[in-house]
């Protein structure tokens, strides 16, 4: 695929995030979450929340497995630090990890937006809280896709073991989607939380995917 196409894909998934969010607050708007907060799209919200319940086991589970991301990009920064102190300049570091470090800083810049600007609170007051907290989107489903997705896009470069890059393929894939199903059927959040979650998601790897150089001009580590 094409940068070109790869940034179109982007543009695509940009913007139906943003039309998502303002589906979610201006369409079939009501008081459904706990201590009457608004939610959007709110006859779906309800119907797959009555459907799955609240199970705080798939909330631990893929709690854990958030962990897995995180030591990926532990993993990944200890490959970018290392070859920065061995070649002694930034730029010189492969352009596949200082792509990855973008997009593990615009995640996180995410992250802190929509905790300050709130488009869902949870479905549920979470243990040991007292009031509601900021759901959209879903930030273990946008975690775990963007990281790990990001980590299949260029496994194949690091990784030249075909049976070992095989397997954490394989991996990553189980682990994405195990998060996101075991995070909508935990119900603390509702599902458009996790559908803007894979959105946002998509729209980012997408555009990181067309930043990466094309395979034949990788350089050597």
């Amino acid at each position: 695929m094409k940068s070109k196409t790869k940034y179109l894909l982007a543009a695509v998934f940009g913007v139906l995030a943003v039309l998502w969010i303002v589906l979610i607050k201006c369409v079939d708007v009501a008081a459904i979450g706990p201590e009457g907060t608004s939610v959007g799209l709110s006859h779906l919200n309800r119907a797959v929340f009555e459907l799955t319940g609240v199970n705080m086991l798939w909330y631990d589970i893929t709690d854990w497995l958030g962990l897995l991301a995180v030591l990926a990009v532990a993993v990944m920064a200890l490959l970018g630090l290392i070859q920065l102190i061995r070649r002694k300049r930034l730029l010189k570091v492969d352009r596949e990890i200082l792509c990855l470090g973008g997009l593990y800083l615009v995640i996180f810049i995410l992250y802190v937006f929509f905790e300050k600007v709130i488009v869902n609170y949870r479905s549920i007051i979470m243990p040991g809280r007292t009031a509601p907290e900021a759901s959209f989107p879903s930030s273990h489903t946008m975690l775990t896709c963007v990281v790990l997705g990001g980590i299949l896009l260029v496994l194949d470069k690091y990784v030249k073991n075909k049976g070992l890059c095989t397997l954490l393929k394989v991996l990553c894939w189980l682990v994405i989607i195990v998060t996101v199903a075991g995070r909508l059927i935990a119900g603390v959040h509702w599902f458009t939380d996790i559908v803007g979650g894979l959105l946002i998601s998509g729209a980012l790897l997408s555009l990181f995917a067309g930043l990466l150089p094309p395979k034949e001009t990788h350089s050597e580590n």
